[in-house]
């Protein structure tokens, strides 16, 4: 009996819509190149006027309006602490503003960090009642107006040195309290605890629980696992949210403005007293040296923080 020798079916080519795929591709295009623009304009805008502020800062000339040739003379007016004759910007005063700031900045940047790794802590890895109230609260400073916090601030402590001053100040002969130097770091600890908060938090959730449960099975307590396990592990994002605060605390205008009184004068507050009589070389070199600063001090905590994600996985 003869075989009949089977061929196997080969499948057949689906059927392709080339000018479904062309119109696709050409949709693919057009999207990279709007992409593309639309980051170019956006970053053009964002840095436009900085550029421009810092190039400005090497010009020969007072005015703003033409470029006369480079100098540093306005960076050496203010190294120099040059007063008056040409220069307007009074540099010796932001020498003093600038070690306001750094003041404000410092003592509210240690106080926000430790509030703000205690904060951490609690509501990463404890459960207590209100907990999720807490952690609502604590993202407002983020959210709200800056101007609206300036102004609850402001009217928060009118009420509580209004009363001082008619109570306690009148009855035991205290003296007065006013705004100034612990108005303003007391309002810049409560705006930068969120940020601080924010960069501990995410290190917190990569960090291996293990390790603290084996150094309390190996027979450490409470503050010995703290103190060798969690805090070496949290450093890195302590320090890179310190440099935020930080940042944000000398970058600080309207919580400072509103909360300052006499003999607190801050770089922030100082530069923008000198715009209101004019745009001078002066300014553009302070704001460039702020500039250069604030993106050295972010610089340094975006680098920590990518040390710590890499080191957590």
């Amino acid at each position: 009996m003869a075989q009949t020798a089977l061929t196997p079916s080969l499948p057949t080519a689906p059927d392709i819509d080339m000018g479904a795929v062309r119109r696709d591709m050409a949709i693919r295009r057009t999207g990279k190149v709007f992409y593309v623009f639309n980051a170019a304009v956006t970053y053009f805008f964002l840095w436009a006027p900085i550029v421009v502020l810092i190039v400005f800062s090497f010009n020969d000339s007072r005015s703003v309006a033409r470029w006369e040739g480079f100098t540093l003379q306005w960076y050496q007016n203010i190294f120099a602490n040059v007063t008056g004759g040409a220069s307007r910007a009074a540099t010796s005063g932001a020498l003093d503003a600038l070690g306001n700031s750094f003041i404000i900045g410092i003592i509210s940047t240690l106080i926000a960090t430790v509030l703000a790794t205690a904060l951490a802590l609690a509501l990463v890895r404890f459960r207590f009642p209100g907990k999720s109230f807490i952690d609502g609260l604590l993202y407002l400073p983020v959210v709200i107006p800056e101007i609206a916090q300036a102004v609850s601030l402001v009217l928060f402590f009118s009420v509580i040195f209004d009363f001082y001053n008619a109570t306690l100040a009148a009855s035991l002969g205290l003296p007065n309290a006013n705004r100034g130097f612990g108005t303003i770091i007391v309002g810049h600890v409560v705006f930068n605890i969120a940020f601080v908060v924010v960069v501990i938090r995410a290190r917190l959730a990569d960090m291996n629980p293990r390790l603290e449960e084996a150094a309390r099975d190996l027979g450490a307590n409470e503050w010995q696992t703290f103190t060798r396990i969690t805090l070496p592990l949290l450093m890195p994002a302590i320090v890179a949210g310190a440099l935020l605060a930080f940042t944000l605390s000398l970058d600080d205008y309207l919580i400072t403005a509103y909360l300052s009184g006499p003999g607190t004068n801050t770089l922030t507050v100082f530069v923008f007293g000198l715009m209101r009589r004019g745009i001078s070389p002066e300014i553009n070199a302070i704001s460039t040296l702020m500039i250069v600063i604030s993106i050295v001090l972010i610089g340094i905590s975006m680098m920590l923080q990518g040390r710590n994600a890499a080191g957590g996985k």
